[in-house]
């Protein structure tokens, strides 16, 4: 059943255009809602959420685990994706088939059928918590999309162009809502401003971030 807290929370159309390449598809998720929160559970309990250091020492304020064939790691020796989870050594959950089914269906909606994504990176922010601009380009293949999806507290996303200092639009995200970009806006700067203090049904004070890739 979809969420009545997100339906009336949600803002503008069903689907928006951001730029060339980039889609905002709002409540897209909401269907698959149970499904994919139950899955997310596994996940966590297989490869717990952990805050990252970067190359440079900072701690990030966003948790972060992965499910797949490979999981994004951060740490001294730098950006990578990496086939084993380097908090116990073993493979990353394998990617539940809702995650695959709702990933592959929002990008051939977005105009990027034939997307297979071997990877999740899983985020999850609490009040306070932000991502600063940055491009996604640590993937093999930047033909790829990125699908983006939205659980938990709304967020303000950043979505910018080609260049750092590009002026980001804010688009306001609910639960349930996804995004897509590739082609043109593959490498477009995005983020998110920090997360308000609030609560969601039911995810508490806590938004999380589900983003597909096709990494290897």
């Amino acid at each position: 059943m979809a969420d009545l807290f997100s339906l009336a929370g949600m803002q503008g159309p069903a689907r928006q255009e951001l730029a060339d390449g980039a889609v905002l598809l709002r409540g897209r998720a909401l269907a698959d809602e149970e499904s994919l929160l139950a899955s997310l559970d596994g996940i966590v309990a297989a490869a717990p959420f952990r805050h990252m250091v970067t190359p440079g020492g900072f701690t990030m304020s966003v948790a972060m685990t992965s499910c797949g064939a490979a999981g994004w790691v951060t740490d001294r020796g730098g950006y990578r994706y990496a086939p084993l989870d380097p908090l116990s050594g073993r493979p990353w959950p394998p990617m539940p088939a809702v995650f695959l089914k709702l990933a592959t269906s929002a990008a051939a909606e977005a105009g990027f059928a034939g997307f297979m994504p071997d990877t999740c990176l899983v985020n999850r922010y609490e009040p306070g918590a932000r991502m600063s601009l940055h491009q996604d380009k640590d993937e093999g293949d930047l033909g790829h999309p990125i699908v983006s999806v939205s659980l938990g507290l709304p967020a303000m996303f950043q979505f910018g162009g080609l260049a750092r200092n590009d002026k980001p639009q804010k688009v306001p995200l609910e639960h349930g809502d996804v995004v897509v970009w590739g082609g043109p806006s593959r490498l477009a700067f995005h983020g998110v401003l920090a997360l308000k203090d609030s609560a969601h049904p039911r995810l508490g004070r806590n938004r999380i971030n589900l983003t597909f890739r096709k990494a290897l």
